[in-house]
């Protein structure tokens, strides 16, 4: 295993999108192109299926250096109030290009810390998008929460409005480690968090576990999940930390390269807490995330309904997702479009009654068949071109650079499908690679992505 971690662990993207943001066709993009994609997607989908929102709630009190996400660090809550606010004019701006009034399937706060909003603003906010919605019969509505801030008033407050799974940012329980990410969150924090959710009601909560954030051992590690074990979460996300500080900056400077597991170790990580948590029952779904049986994410693994966005993976999918807030990026399967990612630029053009939109990409037909193929690959580590709308010009080539993965034998090639084994489960970025025709043409000059492994 060592010697193809060596050889396949190459900076790739993660593919919550195709094409990736850096790719998108900026230039031939339009704010107009945007809406009527928007609108085409509601009308195929909002009857149906409904439609998800994403909101983003950028505001945290310190720094976390391990964290990728847009942030804006203040201890100042008299930011709370007019945030919400542009959200909400936001999203009037996005009903008033409707033809019908929108039902909503899911709701995700993430950050940032959504939970550095009192509760009182976060039940204005939700209360605020329902005056100009309806829910959907099978809304699931989910929120990041900080195990630090997150309150049983918080909880309640998200329980009253229809939230029903929440995840906590655990990342890892050795004191050595969280002091280098800046994150001090005893575990007593995240056990009260926890069970006052399962109290209120909750159905769902997941925590979030890293492996490669520096210092990080075998030991410690084996500690983590063993601690997690005791709280028994729904889901557990298992995710590589994605080192980029040329494209975070000092945000990801806190601690050396030379703090970091080497690769080996930190594949070893991975395959340790992989065995842990399948001992423990859980189910690895996708790439990155583990699910107790009774869960809905594996009840959607089962039924090939588990789908992989800008949010990751989730148990359900609707066509059409609308992003508020700074840096939000909405997906109408025919196009993506990012909202400005500083708050003063966002709040400006929502409040001169313009969508903030100002980046995005419209897809072409091949786009849109390349697409299926990688999501069919993160979700359910299998795709197929049996049927002709599945097939593009470069088929032939992409199947042909994973001949080397089909020898070392991560993964199966037949006449009219792929298949990744159980053994390549950990090279999925690099098969999907394989397939994403902007990278093959585009390869970056210089390092743009985190590794693959």
């Amino acid at each position: 295993m060592n010697n193809l971690i060596q050889k396949y662990n190459i900076p790739g993207p993660r593919y919550t999108s195709y094409p990736t943001v850096p790719f998108w066709d900026n230039d031939g993009f339009t704010k107009q192109g945007w809406i009527e994609t928007f609108q085409r997607a509601f009308d195929e989908s909002n009857e149906e299926e409904g439609i998800s929102i994403y909101i983003h709630l950028p505001f945290c009190e310190s720094l976390c250096t391990f964290c990728a996400c847009n942030k804006r660090i203040t201890k100042q809550h008299s930011v709370e109030q007019p945030y919400i606010e542009t959200l909400l004019q936001e999203w009037k701006l996005y009903v008033d290009l409707l033809p019908a009034r929108p039902k909503i399937k899911e709701i995700h706060l993430g950050g940032g810390t959504p939970t550095f909003f009192s509760p009182e603003n976060l039940s204005l906010l939700i209360n605020g998008i329902f005056e100009l919605a309806d829910r959907a019969d099978d809304y699931e509505f989910s929120i990041e929460g900080h195990p630090n801030n997150t309150t049983k008033a918080h909880l309640q407050a998200l329980y009253d409005v229809g939230f029903r799974r929440i995840s906590y940012g655990v990342q890892d329980y050795d004191y050595k480690v969280q002091k280098a990410i800046n994150r001090i969150q005893p575990f007593e924090n995240v056990e009260k968090a926890t069970l006052e959710a399962r109290e209120i009601g909750f159905t769902s909560v997941s925590h979030d576990l890293v492996f490669g954030l520096p210092h990080q051992t075998l030991e410690g590690m084996i500690d983590t999940i063993n601690k997690t074990k005791s709280l028994n979460p729904d889901r557990i996300s298992f995710y590589s930390y994605a080192h980029v500080p040329w494209i975070k900056g000092v945000g990801q400077r806190g601690f050396g390269d030379e703090d970091l597991p080497s690769p080996e170790l930190k594949r070893e990580l991975y395959e340790e807490g992989k065995r842990l948590f399948e001992e423990m029952g859980y189910v690895e779904i996708g790439m990155d995330h583990f699910a107790l049986p009774t869960d809905s994410m594996y009840q959607s693994m089962v039924a090939h309904t588990l789908h992989r966005n800008f949010m990751g993976y989730t148990s359900s999918k609707t066509q059409l997702m609308i992003g508020l807030g700074v840096s939000s990026i909405s997906d109408s399967w025919y196009s993506f479009a990012q909202n400005e990612k500083t708050v003063e630029e966002y709040e400006t053009t929502i409040r001169n009654g313009e969508l903030s939109v100002f980046k995005g990409h419209i897809l072409s037909e091949e786009d849109l068949i390349i697409r299926r193929h990688i999501l069919n690959l993160m979700c359910n580590l299998e795709t197929s071109w049996k049927d002709d709308s599945m097939k593009f010009d470069h088929l032939s080539n992409s199947l042909e650079m994973l001949q080397g993965m089909q020898d070392d034998q991560l993964i199966e090639i037949f006449d009219d499908r792929l298949v990744v084994k159980e053994e390549g489960r950990p090279f999925v970025r690099n098969v999907c690679m394989a397939f994403d025709l902007h990278l093959l043409k585009n390869a970056p000059e210089t390092r743009i992505f985190s590794m693959t492994i």
